[in-house]
């Protein structure tokens, strides 16, 4: 018993040894192909000289016993036949064989032809499964099967038959139990290489469908500026950066009239596919409601009753909106739980917004929301963002917060509303550093400009960087 227990131990040290080997194969190039059925003369070759050396070390690692061995020979060959077919299967087995063949003993005959065998049995149950690897429990059978017709092979074939008696006794267990073992292993290995790789394509192809949708979401959102190069009364700018390919933070701007524009920036709460379809959604009522007789506050109520009903999601959303009298500069706006806006008056007063109340869309029907009046004179600039800005982290998650919020706008007060956006961004990202992005910043500003409007020598030309 000690001595094929000592047998067993050094053959599954042997097991060990070919199963590292062998994980370090299943991510090369050849064997990439063989996966993938792109059987080739030159892999095929590679794959029964690989294995081939499995079935020689095989040998060489067993034990010596009475001129033979106790060994793992058959575990190359038979592998290489499951994976790549008859062809590598054979040619593993041969050289195996052939070695063994040299090394003469008692059962030298039959150890050879079993490897032989070995390589054809793997290729033949390749063939009968139309190249899909066996299960785990098929596997073993298979093992079990090529070591029984390696000890009858010895015994039958082996001279003197006494001798290849004591040898396949002392034999059969260790080589039945590690032989098995490591087919059970590989095969193991094997399909969680496949396993991997399948959800290798499966993300790529996840993130080439989020390519799209991001690309489909960016067309949605209007990018081109000036908003309005025919009315030189205002000036707006707006820029969405999303935390992931597609996110929840939307803009839009557009005029109801010759004298009012409507604009608006909202926040879906979530990230991600469901967030983008919400935002989606939310846009499209809002251009859909969103008519020269209707107030801010109109709209806002018909989006928030649209979204509330049947809104088993649980999403909703933070909006704010205005309607700007490009004639008067008067402002009429609508807060549906939004963060509070700035205002960078041209004497160089910056501040909050005050509060007005007001419930997130999607959350209860018939919410009475409250327009509020605000007069923008010449030279003010309205900055609406969402709470990317302000929650914005970096490395010990200090937020960028409202008074860097502030400390941003109270820059040179004629900055247009494009080098404002811009400027406020690069304080964001100095802040954060090269902590991830955590949510989606966006940021929309407009500067009422009046009917008199003067260029100023801080307006970058477009196209320029931040």
């Amino acid at each position: 018993m000690d001595s094929i227990t000592t047998s067993l131990v050094t053959l599954l040290q042997g097991v060990c040894v070919i199963m590292v080997l062998a994980y370090g194969l299943t991510r090369t190039r050849v064997f990439a192909e063989i996966l993938d059925g792109r059987r080739t003369p030159k892999n095929l070759a590679v794959m029964a000289v690989v294995f081939g050396a499995f079935s020689i070390y095989g040998t060489v690692s067993g034990v010596s016993l009475l001129g033979s061995y106790i060994n793992i020979r058959d575990l190359g060959p038979a592998l290489a036949g499951l994976l790549a077919g008859p062809l590598a299967g054979l040619g593993a087995g041969l050289l195996g064989g052939a070695h063994r063949f040299t090394l003469g003993g008692p059962t030298c005959h039959g150890c050879a032809l079993s490897t032989v065998v070995a390589g054809l049995a793997g290729g033949l149950v390749y063939r009968v499964r139309d190249g899909r690897l066996p299960t785990t429990v098929q596997a073993v059978a298979l093992a079990l099967g090529i070591e029984a017709f390696h000890m009858a092979a010895g015994l039958f074939l082996g001279t003197p038959m006494a001798t290849a008696l004591i040898i396949v006794r002392s034999a059969v267990v260790p080589m039945l139990v590690a032989n098995a073992l490591g087919m059970a292993v590989f095969v193991v290995i094997v399909r969680n290489v496949l396993e991997e790789r399948r959800t290798r394509v499966a993300k790529e192809a996840i993130e080439g469908e989020l390519r799209v949708a991001r690309d489909i979401q960016m067309s949605i959102v209007p990018r081109m500026f000036p908003a309005f190069p025919d009315r030189p009364e205002v000036e707006l700018y707006a820029m969405l950066d999303s935390a992931k390919e597609v996110g929840g933070d939307f803009y839009d701007y557009y005029a109801l009239d010759e004298d009012r524009i409507f604009f608006v920036i909202g926040d879906v709460a979530g990230k991600g596919v469901p967030a983008s379809l919400f935002m989606a959604v939310t846009m499209t009522l809002f251009k859909a409601y969103a008519r020269p007789e209707r107030s801010s506050v109109e709209v806002l109520a018909r989006v928030n009753d649209k979204l509330s009903r049947d809104n088993e999601t649980g999403l909703f959303v933070t909006a704010f909106c205005g309607v700007l009298n490009l004639r008067t500069g008067r402002l009429d706006y609508a807060n549906a739980g939004h963060n509070l806006p700035v205002a960078i008056r041209a004497d160089g007063a910056t501040a909050f917004l005050p509060r007005s109340g007001g419930l997130v869309l999607g959350a209860v029907p018939d919410f009475p929301y409250k327009t509020t009046s605000l007069t923008l004179a010449p030279g003010d600039t309205l900055v609406v963002y969402t709470d990317g800005v302000t929650e914005a982290m970096d490395r010990e998650h200090a937020l960028f917060g409202n008074e860097r919020l502030l400390e941003a706008c109270r820059g040179d007060r004629r900055r247009a509303p494009k080098v404002l956006v811009e400027d406020i961004v690069a304080a964001v990202r100095a802040h954060a550093g090269d902590a991830p992005q955590s949510d989606d910043i966006t940021i929309l500003a407009v500067r009422y400009q009046g009917r008199q409007t003067v260029a100023t020598p801080l307006d970058r030309p477009a196209g320029s960087g931040i």
